[in-house]
């Protein structure tokens, strides 16, 4: 782990250098690894290995490369050093998850020396802290390269509880365009800020309805046992006294199982195509 915390691998850099380290250590015990650059992205890669038997079933150990900015952050030691302090070790990425990557590389050797029944892998991404971008194409990547696993153990920390769920997600860049008049006279044009103000309230609404209702025996399973809409970020306008020309925002959910994606993404463009219409019906420049 002090190996890995050593690499200041923030998403917005590159990778290779703890990639490159995992392979040679690796090497040094025999095991062959593969390492798939991102062809987009030429400074990052993933890397995956297979030990044991030469069959379909692993078990694979998948963790993340990639660490958030330590920039603006008080840190009392050096985010890039391991330090253990009172029991517990500092550093950015011990808990997020290198400390996990780290016992994965132990567990691929120690199993590469034992005479184990079912095989094992690891699968090492990129790109998991800006969106868990990197993970689709390392899978892709990986087959046809290693055997199929069967089971995938991700060591995120989720306060050492199994975590055997996950809600769905989806989420949409939405860009309100709106005719700018004077604010005198905002009734000649289209505001994109107030207009996405309706497609916010729409997802509180949304929201209301679904923690009214009862959930679904899958979904009480849940924190919160239902599908939830939300807005993170949003931008816009031009100044006080303007109706608001242009106004971006993200509207994601988080979908509890039973609640079909293509249906809540249905929901939402209906939504849009209303608030849309009727943004038109004053101004025909007016868009969403």
């Amino acid at each position: 782990m002090t190996q890995l915390i050593a690499f200041p691998t923030v998403s917005r850099d590159s990778n290779l250098p703890l990639i490159e380290w995992v392979e040679t250590y690796l090497a040094s015990h025999g095991i062959t690894s593969h390492v798939w650059p991102d062809p987009d992205q030429p400074h990052k890669a993933a890397l995956f290995a297979h030990v044991g038997p030469d069959v379909e079933g692993a078990v694979v150990l998948s963790g993340h490369t990639d660490v958030v900015p330590v920039d603006g952050q008080p840190w009392d030691t050096d985010p890039w050093e391991v330090v253990e302090k009172d029991g517990k070790y500092y550093g950015r990425g011990t808990c997020d998850m290198k400390g996990f990557d780290a016992l994965a590389i132990w567990a691929l050797v120690e199993a590469h020396y034992a005479d184990i029944s079912r095989p094992l892998q690891i699968a090492l991404s990129f790109d998991e802290e800006v969106g868990c971008t990197g993970a689709p194409p390392m899978i892709e990547a990986m087959q046809g390269v290693l055997p199929k696993g069967d089971v995938v153990i991700v060591g995120e920390p989720s306060m050492m509880k199994a975590v055997t769920g996950h809600k769905g997600g989806n989420a949409y860049m939405t860009h309100m365009i709106g005719f700018e008049v004077h604010s005198s006279i905002y009734y000649q044009g289209v505001s994109a800020i107030h207009e996405a103000a309706r497609l916010i309230q729409w997802a509180n609404e949304q929201n209301e309805s679904n923690a009214a209702a009862t959930p679904a025996p899958m979904a009480a399973m849940f924190d919160p046992p239902y599908t939830t809409w939300h807005v993170g970020t949003i931008e816009g306008g031009t100044a006080d006294n303007i109706t608001a020309k242009d106004c971006n925002f993200n509207m994601g959910y988080r979908a509890v199982p039973g609640d079909d994606p293509a249906a809540l993404d249905a929901m939402y463009f209906a939504k849009v195509n209303e608030v849309k219409a009727a943004m038109q019906a004053i101004h025909s420049e007016a868009d969403i």
